[in-house]
């Protein structure tokens, strides 16, 4: 497949924060009790949309309505959004109690390599999100060197600015993943009051069961925010099953181990790395045992992959999208 800009129909988008509707509305009390006994959203909340569709002939309550992204790329097999982390930050402040589930995946190079390894484990999951947006510097450089015009937003700065700058201590959220210690960490951190935490087993890739049940809890309990954070493709598949299900609510970040850093169990990389597009090796220089393979044999795989595709797309250094 060769690289595609493929353009959708795009709904009226506010140009600036302003233009946004309230940062932390609340859902009203038939909301909560419409989303509380698990009935479908349909005819009260805005549906999700899948990629490419366009159902404008239903009456909106909300003129700057986000459903729709304007234009993606594929790159190294993936679908990716080229929103900037700004960018990439409105439409998540957009997510209210009112709005179906709908979530962000976050690929990145070891996402990419798994991608090209079982495209069909991943591929419908990246398909099937609302967001897909590059958490990788290093690809957002491959994808510059071929004119795509992909930004780095990483999971875990989109979290913590989330954290930070737009949950209030009353609106709920909910964990899924993570462990109980450092969820009490962040809930402690910002005064939360309203945190649904929900612990699963391991191997939930080879259990759908288990993934069954994780979408069970995000439906009975409605969060303007679900952060899953299990790893992938385990957290992609929970996020693939509220959306199926058609009663969850809120916005499902795809974000792997962001509240680590947000609790300050791990250590982000000094920004200069990250600018320098060195945070892989402070990530390794950190868990040399459980990164070493990652990094030093999977992850380099990546530009042969790369490779593949400038060739089979057509795409060479600086060529852009003509």
């Amino acid at each position: 497949m060769s690289a595609v800009r493929t353009s959708r129909p795009s709904d009226t988008q506010p140009h600036n924060p302003a233009d946004l509707p309230g940062d932390r509305p609340e859902a009203s009390t038939v909301e909560k009790g419409v989303a509380a006994r698990g009935l479908t959203p349909d005819g009260l909340f805005p549906p999700a949309q899948p990629r490419g569709q366009q159902r404008r002939a239903r009456t909106l309550p909300d003129p700057n309505d986000w459903r729709i992204n304007p234009r993606s790329y594929e790159f190294i097999g993936a679908i990716f959004d080229p929103l900037t982390p700004l960018q990439t930050l409105q439409r998540a402040k957009w997510m209210t109690l009112r709005h179906s589930f709908r979530y962000i995946a976050t690929p990145n190079v070891d996402h990419l390599v798994r991608l090209n390894q079982e495209p069909d484990i991943y591929r419908p999951l990246y398909e099937a999100a609302w967001l897909s947006v590059c958490d990788s510097r290093i690809l957002e450089a491959l994808a510059h060197l071929s004119g795509l015009p992909l930004s780095a937003v990483p999971g875990s700065s989109l979290s913590q600015q989330l954290f930070d700058n737009v949950i209030t201590a009353n609106d709920p959220i909910t964990v899924i993943g993570a462990d109980r210690e450092i969820v009490n960490i962040v809930k402690a951190r910002y005064g939360l009051t309203q945190v649904n935490h929900y612990e699963p087993p391991m191997g939930l890739r080879h259990k759908p069961d288990e993934v069954a049940k994780c979408a069970q809890f995000v439906a009975d309990n409605p969060a303007r925010y679900i952060f899953i954070c299990v790893g992938s493709p385990q957290q992609e598949m929970i996020a693939k099953a509220c959306l199926d299900r058609g009663d969850c609510v809120g916005f499902g970040l795809c974000v792997g181990a962001s509240l680590d850093f947000i609790g300050g169990r791990v250590k982000r990389a000094p920004v200069w790395m990250q600018e320098a597009r060195l945070e892989w090796l402070h990530r390794l220089a950190s868990e040399p045992r459980r990164l070493w393979k990652r990094y030093l044999v999977e992850g380099p795989r990546i530009f042969w992959l790369y490779a593949k595709w400038a060739l089979r797309s057509g795409k060479t250094a600086k060529q852009g999208l003509g």
